[in-house]
């Protein structure tokens, strides 16, 4: 048994912090029992069904939704932020060839380092207020541009410039390929990108609070948050769920594909959530989308679903497994047009303006966050033996 040496009472903690309180928020809650979930007091699907991304951006950052002069002029200066400094630029053909093999995430790390040195962000400890938004803003309309910039350069080909008249979304898409995307396929991903801003103080979203603390720069907060991301316990599903429909392949070898992996304990992957305990709102979303545009593909993903929920009904009955965001997402992102390495570094797109919502927010707690460990090695203090 530990003993505590510490003049502090020490609180015992749930394994990885589940269902533990460890501040306030005003930036929105997942109600995991209810499947909704809310970006400040709005639903945060029927922002994805009705806004812009912009204009929840204004909203996760500003703490308002703009109206037709606040979202034009927002929009123009977010637009204005696209392009790099000269110093990123020309250091993103060597990032991406360094990080060839892991991806455009991450590259993302060492880019947003550089960007945050090549923008002299200073602590956000040392600053006002004003000047944080500012940085976050600036930080996070950079993301798609480098994003974009190291998987072309990955692939051999040229960085497209970003264009100020498009949204963000079209935009985004527009950098991957050079060519002005359908909107149909534009708002598709925007709703994705609307839906997958903020969720609760997951893994990278409580990483950037934590550097926050410290009263770090903006940079160094989203590149904490970006490496949190990068693990596959936390972000890579969407392309492992398409892996599954592959695997799978035909609707004749659904049945018995799900009930070798169930019953040899394999996880499916899209299926269950660490908090919602009924259906993931933002599958339910990203379905209806799906099935909008209709397909083979989209046929065999519902009916895939359908009997993973069957089987695992049957097989572990009580337990209620059913889709999560990354399911869908996959196949609305295929759909779209949009290569399986961008799938994460897409969802980075969006979880940015979350990130520096919630950076913004610890800020302004002069607290740093210091939990401590209880030590439970051999028992202090033994000699040190002598070298021999």
């Amino acid at each position: 048994m530990a003993i505590n040496r510490t003049a502090t009472p020490l609180i015992d903690a749930p394994r990885g912090l589940a269902g533990v309180v460890v501040t306030e928020t005003e930036i929105g809650d997942v109600r995991g029992r209810e499947g909704f979930y809310h970006y400040r007091q709005y639903s945060a699907v029927e922002l994805a069904q009705t806004r812009g991304f912009e204009d929840v951006w204004h909203l996760l950052v500003h703490g308002t939704l703009p109206d037709a002069p606040r979202r034009a002029a927002f929009t123009a200066e977010t637009s204005a932020l696209r392009r790099l400094p000269e110093g990123v630029r020309a250091a993103l053909p060597a990032i991406a060839s360094a990080s060839r093999l892991s991806g455009p995430l991450s590259g993302l790390r060492t880019a947003l380092s550089l960007l945050g040195s090549a923008r002299e962000l200073r602590p956000v400890y040392d600053i006002d207020p004003d000047r944080r938004r500012a940085d976050t803003v600036a930080v996070c309309a950079a993301v798609p541009t480098l994003l974009t910039a190291l998987y072309r350069l990955g692939q051999g080909l040229d960085p497209v410039e970003p264009r100020e008249d498009l949204p963000y979304a079209a935009n985004y898409l527009y950098m991957l390929d050079g060519r002005e995307p359908d909107p149909r396929r534009a708002r598709a991903v925007e709703q994705y990108l609307i839906s997958t801003i903020d969720h609760g103080f997951n893994a990278s979203t409580f990483t950037a609070r934590v550097i926050a603390s410290t009263g770090a720069d903006v940079a160094a907060c989203l590149t904490g948050a970006v490496g949190a991301l990068s693990g596959p316990l936390h972000g890579g599903a969407p392309s492992r769920a398409l892996d599954t429909l592959d695997a799978i392949g035909t609707p004749d070898r659904i049945d018995a594909w799900i009930r070798e992996r169930v019953l040899a304990g394999e996880r499916i992957m899209g299926f269950g959530h660490a908090v919602y305990r009924t259906e993931d709102p933002r599958s339910r979303m990203l379905r209806e989308i799906a099935l909008g545009f209709g397909g083979p593909r989209v046929d065999f993903a519902v009916e895939v679903e359908r009997r993973v929920e069957a089987i695992l009904t049957e097989l572990k009955p009580g337990r209620e497994l059913h889709t999560n965001v990354e399911f869908y997402a996959g196949v609305v992102m295929e759909l779209c047009g949009l290569p399986r390495e961008m799938f994460t570094p897409t969802f980075a797109a969006a979880r940015v303006v979350g990130w520096s919502a919630n950076i913004l927010e610890q800020a302004a707690d002069s607290k740093i966050i210091r939990p401590v460990a209880r030590y439970v090695g051999p028992e202090p203090a033994a000699a040190v033996p002598a070298l021999r």
